[in-house]
C-alpha cells in the first residue's frame, strides 16, 4: 500500500527501531498525502515525506537510520530546511554518514547519505556525528566488484566509540579527544549551534576541512629547459621516422 497516503491507515508511535531505504527522487499528488504528514512538512517530495512518516511511526525514544539522497542534506527549499530543522531542534539528530555515488549501481548513481536520529519531541541535539565514507568494499562502477578498501568496519568502530567521545566532550569542550576540532579525518563532531548558523545544512563538505599538500615546482628557467629538451627529442624522433619512411 501507499504508506504516505491518507488511505493507508493511521499508525502512530508503533516502533522502537526503523531501518529504511525508502523510495526517493519522486513526487506524489498533493491531494492524496496523509494530512498529518502535510502538517509536519508541506511538500510532495517522497524523500522528505518519508522522514515525517518515520517520526510519526517511532515511539518516543525510538531510533531510525534511513538512506536519503544528498539533496535532503543541503536542499535550499523551505521544505528541505523545515525537515532538517525538525530533526535538529525538535528531536535528536545523532549522525550523518555520507556515502559516495556508486554504492547503488547499476540501479542508481546518485550520491546518498544515512541519517541516524532519535525521536524525542523535545530536542536533544548537542553535537552531530559525521562520517565521510569513501568505500564499501566494492568498486563504485556498474560491475560492483569486490575490492579491499572498505570503510564499513571503521564506521561501526567509530560509532561505538562515539558515546565515549561525546562524554569527554561534555566534560571538557576543548579536549582534543573529542575530535570536534579535528575535521580532517573521516569522523568528527559538529556542534548544533554551528549547524543552526549554517541554515541546518547537513552536507559533510560544509564542515570537513580539506588538507591540501603544498606542491613545489621547479623555477621557470628549469621548466623551459625541460620543454626544450622534450621538443628536441620529439624532433629527433620525427627525423628518424621520416628517414625510415623514405
Amino acid at each position: 500500500k501507499d504508506s504516505l497516503s491518507e488511505k493507508s491507515g493511521y499508525v502512530d508511535e508503533a516502533f522502537s527501531l526503523i531501518l529504511a531505504n525508502p523510495p526517493f527522487k519522486g513526487s506524489i499528488e498533493k491531494s492524496t498525502i496523509a494530512k498529518d504528514l502535510s502538517k509536519v512538512i508541506n511538500t510532495t517530495k517522497t524523500e522528505l515525506l518519508f522522514i515525517a512518516l518515520f517520526l510519526r511511526l517511532l515511539k518516543v525514544g525510538g531510533r531510525a537510520a534511513l538512506i536519503v539522497p544528498d539533496g535532503v542534506l543541503f536542499g535550499s527549499s523551505k521544505a528541505h530546511k523545515t525537515i532538517r530543522k525538525t530533526l535538529v531542534e525538535d528531536h535528536k539528530l545523532d549522525g550523518v554518514i555520507s556515502m559516495p555515488s556508486g554504492v547503488f549501481k547499476p540501479y542508481a548513481g546518485v550520491s546518498t547519505a544515512i541519517l541516524i536520529f532519535t525521536k524525542t519531541g523535545v530536542g536533544g541535539t548537542d553535537y552531530v556525528w559525521f562520517y565521510d565514507m569513501e568505500a564499501d568494499g566494492f568498486s563504485l562502477d556498474d560491475k560492483r566488484q569486490k575490492i579491499e578498501k572498505n570503510d564499513i568496519p571503521d564506521i561501526i568502530k567509530c560509532w561505538k566509540e562515539r558515546e565515549l567521545l561525546l562524554n569527554s566532550l561534555e566534560k571538557s569542550p576543548l579536549t582534543p579527544l573529542s575530535k570536534e576540532g579535528d575535521r580532517k579525518g573521516k569522523a568528527f563532531f559538529v556542534p548544533k549551534d554551528e549547524i543552526k548558523y549554517n541554515g541546518y545544512d547537513l552536507s559533510i563538505n560544509r564542515y570537513k576541512e580539506i588538507e591540501y599538500e603544498e606542491v613545489e615546482y621547479d623555477p621557470p628557467s628549469i621548466i623551459l629547459g625541460k620543454i626544450r629538451n622534450l621538443e628536441a627529442d620529439i624532433d629527433q624522433d620525427l627525423t628518424e621516422l621520416e628517414r625510415l619512411l623514405s
